[in-house]
């Protein structure tokens, strides 16, 4: 004989919830509103427990602790128990308490709700109690009056009713109603599991054994599927009703079970089998009775769907399987804040998680998934040459060893910058701009990246823009073009000046006309300024520029300054043996020959001027076409008397006319007696000698 046990067989996720409250709250002045469960062993296990089964809650005294089980109250409950100041535990299922809150919200909305369930049934009693209005409670679809046709319906169910009875009587609803029909397909997804599977078992056996109690609408349906599928199909509420004469005769029996109904019944009627039939084998069974038994085994790491059972205020309790539930910590859940009541309303609705812990229990995540989920996408633009950045954590002898999210990166020495690295520790902590060179996959995704390969193509493309930008410059200027530029940097030689983006040496020569000590004493840095081209040497990628070719040159506006007879004041910038240069301003200078320093005979200027001294001198000779101002300071002076020497002092002036004069002396006179014109200069020998005096040499040689 061969035995099909369901997959989903035992408490569904609400029973078990009420189920384990009622065996671990304390049961002093403990009472439950209704049957626990549709089970009378389980009843019987929480009454010796103390705990008192009421059907009105007249019968609960004041201040006492009151359990909803599963199948849910009506609004009105909570109401009273507030009033009496009952402390309520509520096992409400999070199925049901999601299709309450679609009763009061749409019935409050003014819509007419129709509850396809059975009316007698305690979760439809508590679903009517929601709504603000009369509900009707279909349990066929020839239940549907015609009255309907005006109205606008929202449509729920009872979490342990039919399928298909809920389908028939959609569809008839539609036919009668004339307006919008809001549907809500609120059967619980482990009902519906298990009556596909009720279905597909009954199909495929001889005979089929349905184990569960006789008031438990989830088990009616189950026997009701099956009876259409199968011949023989025996409905069991206890194990001890079990005959093994009933089955004997079979070759394959399948064996389902309501939610109602615990494990270790289930196993006592598969025990019950062994015992009875030699054809069964008995490490078969042994299987069948430790894989119902069995807890699902997760790793750490493993991805997988789970459906939402209920809602906590630590959290969400999921299943995979509708058997084991998990919680899943609200700080787990990818929310941006956590609600009850809002999760409630996701009861039924699945999700991803990933098991983080499996040690002393497991533990789940959702919000890890997504960050894998982003992770993912994000390698996989890695993967097709999408740049990213990590900061170093640490390295090894090879390279730099860092994380993208869950995955080690690793950034060979070679691959770190353009040039070898010595120390690989002061990488550690910087951020790194890395772009993918393989993946290794030997037993987690290890990344080797490179970031010298951005670097060499930054410094390419950068190579590239000024090059296409110096060829544009030189392509638009030419020497002798004014452009306009602005100073960047100084040094001791000259500026540099940006223009148009290019930099051209503006030489410290080419920026006044007068010698300057500092560049910034004629150009600010920062500031914009007009220059003239004066070389432009290509190859080299060089361009020199002047300032003080657009200023006018100092002798240009001496014209206009200066003329002879003008008396000038000026300051003493060098002396030389045949007389002072005297600067007038800033690239103009005056010569003052050594005769027109002094009236009396002088052995050198120094003797007279120094270097620095502020004179007024008066302009004799102007040659602005030359640059060249003659100047006289004894012009300014008051002459001396005459004085004439006696006959008998002659020998020693010839004497003196015949070793020649020194420096400008002039033969056959004495100091005073010079002539009054002024002597055109040179920098040569003869310089300041007059017409004159060249003529009264001649005639004494004669």
């Amino acid at each position: 004989m061969q035995i099909v046990l369901a997959k989903h067989c035992g408490f569904c996720t609400g029973v078990r919830r009420a189920v384990d409250t009622a065996l671990t709250v304390p049961a002093e002045n403990t009472y439950i509103l209704g049957e626990l469960i549709h089970n009378e062993e389980i009843v019987k296990k929480v009454s010796e427990r103390g705990i008192r089964m009421v059907n009105s809650l007249s019968e609960v005294p004041n201040g006492a602790t009151l359990l909803i089980r599963s199948h849910g109250v009506g609004k009105e409950v909570y109401r009273e128990c507030e009033r009496r100041s009952l402390h309520v535990v509520d096992c409400t299922c999070a199925f049901v308490r999601r299709t309450q809150k679609i009763v009061e919200e749409r019935s409050a909305a003014g819509k007419q709700i129709v509850i396809a369930g059975h009316p007698s049934h305690p979760e439809t009693v508590g679903l009517i109690g929601w709504a603000s209005s009369p509900a009707l409670v279909c349990s066929s679809a020839e239940e549907i009056p015609d009255w309907l046709r005006d109205k606008e319906i929202v449509l729920v169910t009872q979490t342990t009713f039919s399928e298909q009875r809920f389908i028939e009587i959609l569809e008839n609803l539609r036919k009668v109603c004339q307006k919008t029909v809001e549907i809500f397909k609120t059967i619980c997804y482990t009902t519906i599991q298990r009556q596909l599977e009720a279905e597909e078992i009954s199909k495929s056996s001889d005979a089929v054994i349905v184990l569960g109690g006789r008031n438990s609408s989830n088990t009616e349906k189950l026997y009701e599927i099956a009876s259409a599928n199968c011949g023989h199909v025996i409905w069991l509420e206890s194990a001890d009703a079990f005959r093994y004469d009933a089955i004997k005769n079979f070759n394959r029996v399948g064996v389902i079970t309501g939610a109602s109904t615990p494990d270790w019944q289930t196993q006592e009627v598969l025990f019950k089998m062994e015992e009875n039939s030699a054809e069964v084998q008995a490490t078969t069974m042994k299987d069948v009775v430790e894989e119902m038994g069995k807890e699902e085994r997760y790793k750490k790491g493993q991805i997988f769907s789970a459906k939402i059972v209920s809602a906590t205020d630590e959290g969400v309790y999921v299943s995979a399987s509708g058997k084991l539930e998990i919680l899943l910590s609200k700080d787990e859940l990818d929310c941006e804040e956590y609600s009850r009541e809002a999760y409630a309303e996701k009861v039924g609705e699945e999700i991803e998680v990933i098991v983080t812990e499996i040690s002393p229990k497991v533990k789940l995540s959702q919000k890890m998934v997504k960050k894998l989920r982003e992770e993912e996408a994000f390698l996989k633009e890695v993967e097709e040459g999408k740049d990213f950045s990590v900061v170093c954590t640490g390295f090894n002898k090879g390279g730099l060893t860092a994380e993208l999210g869950t995955y080690p990166v690793f950034v060979p020495a070679k691959e770190i910058r353009m040039g070898y690295v010595k120390d690989l520790e002061k990488y550690v902590g910087k951020k790194l701009r890395l772009r993918l060179l393989e993946i290794r996959k030997e037993r987690r995704k290890e990344i080797i990246a490179s970031q010298r390969v951005i670097l060499e193509e930054e410094k390419a493309a950068r190579e590239a823009a000024i090059a296409e930008k110096e060829e544009a410059f030189f392509n638009s200027v030419q020497v002798g073009d004014v452009v306009n530029g602005k100073v960047e940097r100084v040094t001791s030689f000259g500026a540099f000046v940006s223009v148009n983006g290019f930099d051209c040496l503006a030489h410290i020569s080419d920026l006044s006309w007068v010698g300057v000590k500092s560049v910034t004493d004629v150009l600010e840095i920062g500031k914009h300024y007009d220059f003239k081209i004066l070389k432009i040497d290509r190859e080299n990628k060089k361009v020199s520029i002047g300032y003080k070719q657009l200023q006018p040159q100092p002798w240009e506006l001496a014209a206009e300054k200066y003329a002879e007879g003008d008396i000038v004041h000026g300051k003493v910038v060098r002396i030389v043996p045949f007389g002072a240069f005297v600067e007038l301003e800033p690239g103009v200078d005056g010569l003052v020959h050594v005769s027109q320093i002094s009236h009396e005979w002088l052995e050198n200027p120094t003797s007279v001027l120094s270097i620095g001294e502020e004179v007024d001198a008066k302009i004799l000779a102007f040659n602005p076409a030359e640059k060249k101002i003659t100047l006289s300071i004894k012009a300014l002076q008051p002459k001396p008397e005459p004085e004439y020497r006696a006959a008998e002092q002659r020998p020693e002036r010839e004497n003196t006319r015949q070793k020649g004069g020194k420096k400008g002396g002039r033969r056959g006179y004495t100091q005073a007696e010079e002539p009054d014109e002024y002597r055109e200069w040179n920098e040569g020998g003869y310089g300041g000698a007059s017409i004159a005096e060249m003529l009264h040499l001649d005639e004494e040689d004669k």
